[in-house]
Parts: C-alpha cells; structure tokens; sequence
C-alpha cells in the first residue's frame, strides 16, 4: 500500500530537497522581538536573516508544535485514506512528540481508521534529517512502510552527533551556562563539545581549547564511531561557518572513504539554541549509550 513520508522542520534538510522528494514537512515555530516565524527551512524564513539577527545579539526563542497545528498537518491525508509515517524531531528536547501523539489520537475519533505512525526519532538537526534522507531512499526502493519503520527503529540510536559550540555568549543568555563560565571561557577559547545521548537529549561531554583542537576531535569522534563508512552518505550542519564546516569535512575525508558528505546550514529553529559557529557532524556507527 503507498504511504506518505512525512517529517518537521528541524530535520534541517533544505525545503527544495524535501519537495523534491515529495516529503511534506511542518515549521516549528522562532519568536524573535515579540514576533512568530515559521521555520520553513528556508523557502520564506531564509536562515541569512536569522543570523544576522543573531550577530545582532538576537536572542530568538523557540516552540514545541502544538495539538491543533499538528491535526491540520495530518487530516488532509486522513480524509484521501493515505497511511503516513511521521519521522519525529527528539522526544528528549521538545514535547512536540507527544502533541502529535495527542493529535492522532483525536484524528481517530473522528477518523478510526486514520494510519499515523508517528515515530520519535530521538534526534535533532541533521540527525533527523540522515533518517529522513535514508527512510526516503528505502521507500523510492520500494520498501514497505514496516520495513522503513524497522529500519528507523534499528538505526535511531546509531545515528551520533558530534557538535562543537562556539558562541558561550549565547548559551550564557540563554541560561544554559553561568556568566563566569561564559566569560572565563570566551577568555580561553574554550569550545564546548556536545553530543546526542540514548534518550535524545544533548549533553556536555567535554571541553577543548582552541577552534583547530575542536574541528579536529569531530573528525576524530565522527571516525572512531562510525560504522560502514564507505556506504554512508554524511552530514555536516553550520551556524555562518562554511569555512570551518569545510575543513572537518576534509579532515573526515582524509582519514576514511564514504559516499559523500555534504554540507548544509543549520536551520533556524536549532540556530536558536546554537548561537553563531556551531558545526554538528552526523553519521551512523555504533549504538548510542
């Protein structure tokens, strides 16, 4: 039976690729100075201006997508009898997942027959987007819906992100690190080291002084977990640094063979939480602990 492919925007995959695809998505939504914008991956809300907004100082807040917006997304393709599989931004880092529990299972009332599966992706960014990327490519190889979804449900936890923060200011004002530390480690150039955990929540694993010693332990995590690496396509995502975002890819690149990497900015809802000169590395290789 066909079924529909469908994701959100914090898979940060660019809007032209997912038509292209014909992989309908929904916005989270970024408040900025009292006003709404929808992220939608760049089609109107272009990632250029919200970074200047944040070189600016900008200090936009983000949304988890609510109940009522997600039974708009989903009805239409209840009404035409279309089954969909709802690729999930990280239960671990927004409630959006269970709204869209919530919104399935009001659709049924109305609907009993309505085929969701909304599945928690337990992760972010680029991360969510590898899946989509390659639960796109099994469903044009004419995989089932189940087979995609046993797929996803094995591949989930093995999806790593390596990310390098750059911008201390901005975690300082968004209250996820204090004053003196932002101050002490702006002062050292320091460079927080972050990645995804088992239960889709990012955590602080390290610290590492200097921009090269930072683009230089991606590289070096991304290689150490990496499984396959010759069948796997690659993403880097950057917050205003292509340049950089350039060089792990070369680093990368120089150590093991893959199919490609390629890189793309990071979207705006995720940019919100980032700051300027973040650089995140996703690939799949061992499981998560």
């Amino acid at each position: 039976m066909t079924y529909q492919l469908v994701t959100d925007s914090c898979c940060d995959l660019p809007y032209t690729w997912l038509k292209e695809q014909n992989i309908p998505f929904i916005s989270m939504s970024v408040m900025l100075d009292g006003k709404e914008y929808f992220d939608d991956l760049g089609e109107t809300f272009k990632p250029e201006w919200m970074v200047e907004q944040l070189h600016q100082g900008g200090m936009p807040t983000t949304s988890q997508i609510n109940v009522g917006r997600y039974q708009e997304f989903f009805t239409p393709f209840v009404e035409k009898g279309i089954p969909l599989l709802y690729l999930c931004f990280s239960s671990g880092l927004s409630g959006s997942y269970q709204s869209a529990l919530q919104a399935v299972a009001l659709i049924k009332e109305d609907y009993p027959s309505a085929d969701i599966i909304v599945f928690d992706t337990l992760n972010a960014s680029l991360g969510e987007g590898l899946m989509v990327h390659y639960a796109n490519a099994l469903q044009k190889a004419g995989k089932s819906r189940a087979e995609v979804l046993a797929w996803c449900e094995e591949n989930a936890l093995r999806v790593h992100s390596f990310v390098k923060v750059d911008d201390l200011d901005h975690l300082k004002r968004g209250g996820r690190i204090s004053k003196t530390a932002a101050v002490l480690g702006s002062l050292m150039n320091i460079k927080p080291m972050i990645i995804m955990d088992a239960s889709g929540k990012l955590q602080n694993v390290g610290k590492v002084r200097g921009t090269n010693k930072a683009l230089d332990q991606l590289a070096k995590d991304t290689v150490d977990n990496i499984e396959n690496p010759e069948e796997q396509v690659l993403f880097i995502a950057h917050s205003d640094d292509l340049h950089n975002a350039e060089i792990v890819k070369k680093k990368i690149m120089d150590q093991i063979k893959v199919q490609d990497i390629i890189i793309y900015p990071l979207g705006a809802t995720i940019a919100s939480h980032t700051g300027i000169g973040c650089i995140a590395v996703f690939s799949i290789g061992n499981k998560r602990k």
